[in-house]
């Protein structure tokens, strides 16, 4: 499949090296076929030169005119609401979420190994308890039994507290 994003002006993009690491920014212009001009007017990053290897495209794409200052890019970013498609992004939310998982201290990884623990515990309980009664109504194997799963407890009380059908109450009395 062909490229579908490519290096052009009002190209949107995420730095991914040094100080800017993290921070969307807009290509302005192209400087070379190595260096493009940035600007991040809503995330803080000044006009700059930046390389291309360091930069990793989005799929938005603002329009302004070659070599627009920084109050055209600000008002073409707003009215594109940048900030708010790219939070709704997979791209956006794993980032957040990898950067909240490296910020977490001793304890908060220790509570989530045991919510982990537990969690998985659980799962596999109810996993195994359906492969059992797959096992023995056969479903697993793609046939059925003729053996009847075992009841539980709650069934077992259900039939007990049945009234007798007809023949049995009268050869009761």
């Amino acid at each position: 499949m062909p490229f579908q994003r490519f290096v052009e002006t009002g190209r949107v993009a995420k730095c991914s090296h040094g100080p800017l690491k993290g921070k969307l920014v807009t290509i302005v212009d192209c400087i070379d076929p190595n260096r493009v001009l940035i600007d991040g007017p809503c995330t803080g990053v000044t006009r700059q030169a930046y390389r291309l290897n360091n930069l990793h495209l989005t799929k938005f794409v603002l329009r302004f005119p070659f070599t627009a200052p920084t109050r055209v890019i600000r008002k073409a970013w707003l009215d594109a609401d940048i900030n708010a498609k790219w939070a709704e992004t997979a791209w956006a939310k794993k980032a957040k979420a990898q950067e909240k998982r490296s910020n977490l201290n001793d304890y908060d990884r220790f509570k989530l190994r045991v919510a982990k623990r537990s969690r998985n515990r659980m799962l596999t309980v109810q996993f195994r308890k359906l492969k059992r009664y797959a096992s023995i109504d056969g479903t697993l194997y793609g046939k059925k039994s003729v053996r009847k799963p075992k009841l539980w407890k709650d069934q077992l009380a259900k039939r007990k507290t049945k009234k007798p059908s007809g023949k049995t109450a009268a050869a009761a009395e």
